[in-house]
């Protein structure tokens, strides 16, 4: 689990200032640790746009190694569309 460090100034840090989050919540509530700059896409370093570029980093990979013949990239507004048709999400256990 992490732990997420609650420290005010002036106040005293203790193990009381200590919360755990579980693998999840930490993601959740701390997406920049992850994605970086959590914009709303006006700059080329928000995270929408690295999260975009690990799709299709994953696309392109899938299609070289001969995994997919097509890559599908839809934008329309504010919503983004990618289909590769390669082998799917591979979940470790």
């Amino acid at each position: 689990m992490a732990k997420e460090k609650v420290v005010t100034p002036g106040s005293d840090y203790d193990e009381d200032s200590i919360k755990s989050l579980d693998w999840k919540e930490h993601i959740r509530l701390r997406p920049g640790m992850y994605i970086g700059k959590l914009g709303d896409g006006s700059s080329p370093d928000d995270g929408i746009y690295v999260l975009v570029k690990e799709v299709m980093d994953n696309c392109i990979d899938e299609y070289t190694m001969g995994h997919g013949k097509t890559i599908e990239l839809k934008i329309e507004g504010k919503t983004v569309t990618v289909r590769d048709y390669g082998r799917g999400f591979r979940w470790a256990r």
